[in-house]
């Protein structure tokens, strides 16, 4: 029954997708052996997540071709390292920006398999780079025309 009130004859009806979130496609990520959570840090310019070195994620779009963002993502990446092999670096690390955090979950969609693994999702801040804008326009100069270094990045060499 539509909400017309309109019936409609069938033989099936599918009401679910049965997707399930799954922010590290289950790889286990850690630091110095803790295991990294994703609902506890911040994405990086919808990519990095706070205090988590040399690690990105693709998360496309929802509101236009997830391949677009995907571009962006591995764009960016590349930058990133050639940055790194430039300034003769191992590591890059967003760091943790407390002003920026709110409780802002990582986009406003409201699909039903989206809102079941929310809580597992890495969150956006308040604020840019943190905050995820699902703007391609907005994304292209923050991800591909903007400077890579800025001070919410921190490069380094290992210690060991």
């Amino acid at each position: 029954m539509l909400d017309s009130g309109e019936k409609i004859e069938t033989d099936i009806i599918i009401t679910a997708t049965g997707i399930e979130l799954n922010s590290f496609n289950d790889i286990y990520v850690t630091i110095d052996g803790e295991k990294v959570s994703p609902n506890e840090r911040l994405t990086y310019k919808g990519m990095m997540l706070s205090g988590v070195p040399n690690f990105a994620v693709s998360f496309g779009y929802v509101n236009a071709s997830w391949t677009l963002r995907a571009d962006l993502t591995c764009e960016y990446v590349c930058r990133l390292i050639n940055l790194m092999d430039k300034k003769s670096v191992l590591c890059c690390v967003p760091i943790n920006d407390e002003s920026a955090h709110g409780d802002d979950k990582l986009i406003d969609f409201t699909s039903g398999y989206f809102k079941r693994g929310l809580h597992m999702m890495p969150k956006q801040g308040n604020k840019a780079p943190w905050k995820n804008y699902q703007n391609y326009l907005r994304d292209i100069f923050a991800v591909r025309l903007f400077s890579i270094k800025d001070a919410n990045l921190n490069f380094y060499n290992n210690k060991k």
